[in-house]
């Protein structure tokens, strides 16, 4: 059979039955035709951005990069710096640089009009940057003298006269911050170019400085990230969560509140992994351990 034969038939076999004939004179009945039922139009919502991240589109495609980067690059990076460069080495050089922040700490609890602690910190400067050869060495802790560093800056200060978050961003090579931390930072890296001069005004300082820091932190949280990031269901919300949850622990000590560990503090390679980090303020990786739960759902303190 052709396929000009098959054509009729195939269109026979689906076509519905004709109606039988109906004699002349004869009235038809027709069965009464059903209302279509109303239906509602179908309405798409957009779904509600969580409160504190309106540039979530953004940010989470600046986290897509930077997880790429950190691990195609940066992690091996860090990695290979933590078996190069020997514990002790490294140890002193953090403590160099962070015994350089001082000053930032002690200005910032003056603001915050904390003398107390502002002395507490200028008498960790100056015993560390001399009985401990810049730095290099963290006297000051040490039992007898017991004043562990505390971090502190303009993002804090900024937090605790009232000064809200803002929009929450995350940024490469920054990490997630917000604007009131992103400005705060600003501040914190001007005080000793301003008020010092050289050699914190010079690239060949800041530079190097800020390569050493970023592998050293990136190193020694690599074992908390990992905590943090194992098993997320959304990785870039947990990480959100956790931070938006630190930094408001931390405004809320300055007001005599609990505080809770900031992520972004370094704990020392040199101390002893069985003592009480609690005893020299220094956090402990189970408190970078997020719940999962969407800062938008968590009420403010």
């Amino acid at each position: 059979m052709t396929l000009s034969a098959l054509i009729p038939a195939l269109v026979l076999a689906v076509a519905p039955p004709a109606a039988p004939a109906v004699p002349p004179g004869q009235a038809v009945a027709t069965a009464p035709v059903a209302a279509e039922p109303d239906v509602e139009p179908v309405v798409t919502v957009e779904p509600e951005r969580p409160k504190g991240d309106p540039l979530e589109t953004f940010n989470r495609r600046m986290f897509a990069r930077q997880q790429s980067f950190d691990k195609a690059l940066f992690r091996p990076a860090a990695m290979g710096y933590k078996q190069v460069v020997p514990k002790p080495v490294r140890g002193g050089l953090r403590r160099f640089f962070s015994n350089l922040s001082e000053p930032i700490v002690f200005l910032n609890y003056m603001l915050q009009l904390k003398p107390g602690k502002a002395v507490e910190t200028l008498v960790r400067f100056s015993v560390n940057s001399t009985l401990g050869f810049g730095g290099l060495v963290d006297i000051a802790r040490l039992p007898g003298i017991g004043l562990p560093r505390r971090d502190n800056g303009f993002g804090n200060t900024l937090g605790f006269y009232g000064v809200g978050p803002g929009p929450y961003l995350f940024l490469p090579f920054v990490g997630p911050t917000n604007m009131r931390d992103l400005i705060g930072g600003q501040g914190d890296g001007l005080v000793l170019p301003l008020a010092v001069g050289k050699p914190f005004d010079r690239l060949e300082y800041q530079i190097p400085r800020g390569v050493v820091t970023g592998l050293d932190l990136r190193a020694e949280s690599d074992a908390e990230l990992r905590a943090l990031f194992d098993g997320a269901v959304d990785p870039y919300a947990t990480l959100r969560s956790a931070y938006q949850q630190s930094r408001q622990g931390e405004i809320d000590a300055l007001h005599g509140g609990a505080r809770t560990a900031s992520p972004r503090e370094l704990k020392d390679d040199l101390a002893d992994p069985a003592g009480s980090d609690a005893s020299v303020g220094e956090p402990a990786s189970k408190e970078l351990a997020d719940p999962l739960v969407d800062p938008a759902t968590v009420p403010k303190r």
